[in-house]
C-alpha cells in the first residue's frame, strides 16, 4: 500500500446532546493505529449546529478537530453531513474515513464512497496491521462467521462497531479549527420538517458497564420485573431480546442484537436468553458473560464465562439475596 501521498486519518466524530458518542472516540484508537503505519495525524470532524462542547471533549483525543457549525447541519439534515464530510476530504485528502457503526455513520460513509466511488467496509470489530495492507474483521450471517477484508482503494473507508475499539489515552488537546461548508437549498433531496422527541426514559446500553438482559424464557412481565431489580442492584441497565420487547415486557429502546443496539459492557447477564444468532451479533464483545437458562443446550452457554443451569425467575431472587447479604456483611 502507497501512503506517500495520502498520510493523515479522518474520523467523523458523530455527537448526541453537545457530547461526541462513545463508537465515535473509539475509532480514533483505530485511527490512531492506521496514522502509526502511514506517518500522519488523526483529525476527527464535527459536524452539527453548536460543536463548542463536543470539540472540547473530543481534542485530547486527536492531533486536529475539523468544526463543521451551522443551522443547516440540524438533526435529520443527513444531506448537509455527507457534503461536509467530503469537503473534508478534499482539504485533508485522507488515507482513510472512519466513522462509529451507528445508522449515521453507516449513511454518510456509504453515500461518501458512492461520491468517490471507493469502497466501503461496514460493522467492523477488528483492525491488523501485521502485513502491508490494513485487514478488517467484519461478522457475517449475525455473527456466526468472521471475514477479514482488505481494499486497496485509497481513501480507505470503515464503520467500526462499539465496544471492540477502547477509547483512547487522552492526551495534549489538538488545534479545534472552524470548518466552513456553505449549503444552498439546492443541496437538499430531504428537508426536515418536524423533529418529535420520544419522551421516555432512554437506555444508555452502549456506555453501560453491567447489563442484565431478559429474554422470552422469563415467561411473563411480572418475571420480568426481576431481570429490572437485579439490574438496579447492580447499578446497571436492562437489556432484552426481541421476544420480551415483542411481549411488551419492556421498551424497544432496551433491545440488544442485530436489530437493536450493540453492546460490550463489562458484566452481560443473560435471563432466560436461548442465544440466537442475532442476539449473540449484538453483545459477543462483552468482557464477562453469565447465562442462566433452564435448557443446558442453549445456544447463550456457548458463549457464556459461568452458566448457570436452571430457573431465572427462581434463580435471581437467590443472586439478588446473596448480593445484599454480602454488602450488608
Amino acid at each position: 500500500m502507497d501512503w506517500s501521498n495520502r498520510k493523515d486519518i479522518l474520523v467523523f466524530l458523530e455527537q448526541k446532546e453537545g457530547q461526541p458518542i462513545r463508537s465515535g472516540l473509539e475509532s480514533l484508537t483505530a485511527a490512531k493505529m492506521l496514522a502509526g503505519k502511514t506517518g500522519g495525524k488523526v483529525i476527527g470532524l464535527l459536524i452539527g449546529q453548536d460543536n463548542g462542547q463536543a470539540a472540547a471533549v473530543s481534542a485530547p483525543f486527536a492531533a486536529q478537530v475539523l468544526s463543521a457549525q451551522g443551522a443547516a447541519f440540524s438533526s435529520g439534515a443527513n444531506d448537509a453531513f455527507v457534503l461536509a464530510l467530503e469537503q473534508a476530504v478534499q482539504q485533508t485528502n485522507p488515507a482513510a474515513v472512519l466513522a462509529g457503526n451507528t445508522p449515521l455513520g453507516r449513511e454518510v460513509t456509504a453515500r461518501l464512497c458512492a461520491r468517490l466511488e471507493t469502497a466501503g467496509i461496514q460493522d467492523v470489530i477488528a483492525l491488523s496491521l501485521e502485513g502491508d495492507m490494513p485487514r478488517w474483521t467484519v461478522p457475517l450471517y449475525g455473527g456466526t462467521i468472521l471475514q477479514e477484508v482488505e481494499s486497496e482503494r485509497l481513501p480507505l473507508v470503515a464503520t467500526l462497531r462499539s465496544g471492540c475499539f477502547v477509547k483512547p489515552l487522552a492526551g495534549s488537546p489538538g488545534e479545534i479549527t472552524a470548518f466552513p461548508v456553505e449549503v444552498s437549498a439546492g443541496d437538499f433531496s430531504v428537508k426536515v420538517r418536524e423533529t418529535v422527541r420520544e419522551i421516555a426514559q432512554q437506555a444508555d446500553l452502549e456506555s453501560a458497564q453491567v447489563i442484565v438482559a431478559g429474554g422470552r424464557g422469563m415467561g411473563s412481565a411480572e418475571n420480568f420485573a426481576l431481570v429490572e431489580q437485579l439490574a438496579q442492584v447492580l447499578g446497571g441497565v436492562v437489556g432484552a431480546t426481541r421476544p420480551a420487547i415483542e411481549a411488551g415486557w419492556v421498551s424497544r429502546d432496551h433491545q440488544v442484537g442485530q436489530s437493536g443496539k450493540i453492546v460490550a459492557p463489562a458484566l452481560y447477564i443473560a435471563c432466560g436468553v436461548s442465544g440466537a444468532a442475532q442476539h449473540l451479533s449484538g453483545m459477543t464483545g462483552s468482557g464477562y458473560v453469565v447465562a442462566i437458562n433452564q435448557d443446558e443446550e442453549a445456544p447463550i452457554f456457548d458463549v457464556a464465562d459461568v452458566g448457570i443451569v436452571g430457573d431465572a425467575v427462581q434463580v435471581i431472587p437467590a443472586m439478588i439475596a446473596e448480593i445484599q447479604a454480602r454488602r450488608e456483611g
